[in-house]
């Protein structure tokens, strides 16, 4: 049984992917996903912000320690020489070394230099691709759709100028044409999305009266919006593209292929049942093709995308919608 896939120009054993999680943050959570099975690692993204703060803090260190007297030397804190941003390096290269599979890096900017610069540091220390991981909101009520969009497309843009490796964009569900969006996307030169990126939003602490950060998995239904999106785009975007969210098991793997995904990223379900659940997605995967007598992922992979004019899938979308709602039992659901 033949489960290769290509994803980013790079060869798979097999379509399903661990993307970004703590998981993927040190090098022996990457090398258990690996072990487990992972056909690649996406490593935890790295954050601007974090690496700009700690690069302040030490210069404020240093500076404070040059104005005192000699002997406050012998304070300086043994490991503020390094920073997170080579920690991070340090763990890329080792992870490239000794995983045997693909490591995409992580990368999520906040500046025209940061997107750049870091990016030039990931591919130096080995990465197999870059997933560009842009989180924005657009507070300000003046701001344009439409400058959001170029202002995506420009962080693009720069670091697909930058490096060399294959560079994809983990998309947002927000934009107001997220067809068009990933058209623009592959236009400007990105050799992959990952549809589609998950943002977590604040909650409210009603005891303190202040916001609350916390995180929710995934759960099976979030798969409907990017399988939607993955099956409209996999026949008319000219780039590779891997699914991503509401992946609790083979079956979630085998809707997303049948849409036409060139890889399936998994994140919640590693998180809750550990790098070895990759197993038993894979021996999902495995079982399903069997028993339908696929031979290889090639043979069934885009079974179920849209083709024809986008016009047709348009209407075909509104029926399912129309069909959803109007045969809705209330009362079936309140036995549930």
């Amino acid at each position: 049984m033949d489960l290769r896939t290509t994803y980013l120009g790079l060869e798979l054993a097999h379509p399903i992917v661990a993307s970004a999680s703590p998981l993927c943050a040190e090098l022996d959570g990457i090398m258990r996903l690996a072990d487990a099975g992972a056909a690649a690692v996406v490593l935890s993204s790295i954050f601007e912000e974090q690496i700009v703060a700690q690069e302040l803090a030490e210069a404020a260190m240093t500076e404070m320690v040059t104005d005192s007297q000699p002997e406050a030397a012998g304070y300086w804190p043994p490991d503020a020489g390094s920073n997170v941003l080579d920690g991070r390096l340090e763990i890329l290269r080792r992870a490239v070394e000794r995983a045997g599979v693909p490591i995409i890096a992580s990368l999520n900017g906040c500046s025209a230099s940061g997107w750049v610069d870091f990016a030039r540091k990931l591919e130096q220390a080995g990465a197999s691709a870059i997933e560009l991981n842009i989180y924005r909101v657009p507070a300000d009520p003046v701001e344009s759709g439409p400058s959001v969009e170029a202002a995506a497309l420009e962080i693009l843009r720069r670091v697909k100028a930058a490096v060399g490796v294959p560079v994809s964009v983990k998309m947002a569900p927000f934009f107001s044409a997220p067809g068009h969006m990933a058209a623009q996307f592959a236009e400007a030169g990105a050799d992959g999305l990952v549809l589609f990126n998950r943002f977590y939003g604040p909650d409210v602490d009603l005891a303190a009266l202040t916001a609350r950060d916390d995180l929710h998995l995934s759960n099976p239904y979030d798969i409907r919006l990017p399988l939607m999106w993955v099956g409209l785009l996999s026949r008319r975007i000219p780039t590779s593209i891997a699914a991503s969210t509401g992946v609790w098991s083979g079956a979630d793997v085998v809707k997303y292929l049948l849409a036409g995904a060139d890889a399936v990223m998994t994140t919640s379900a590693l998180l809750r049942h550990g790098p070895a659940y990759l197993g038993t997605l894979l021996g999902e995967l495995r079982g399903w093709m069997e028993r339908r007598g696929h031979e290889s992922v090639a043979a069934f992979k885009g079974q179920l995308a849209a083709g024809g004019q986008p016009d047709e899938a348009a209407q075909f979308l509104r029926a399912q919608y129309r069909t959803i709602l109007t045969t809705y039992d209330a009362r079936s659901a309140s036995r549930l």
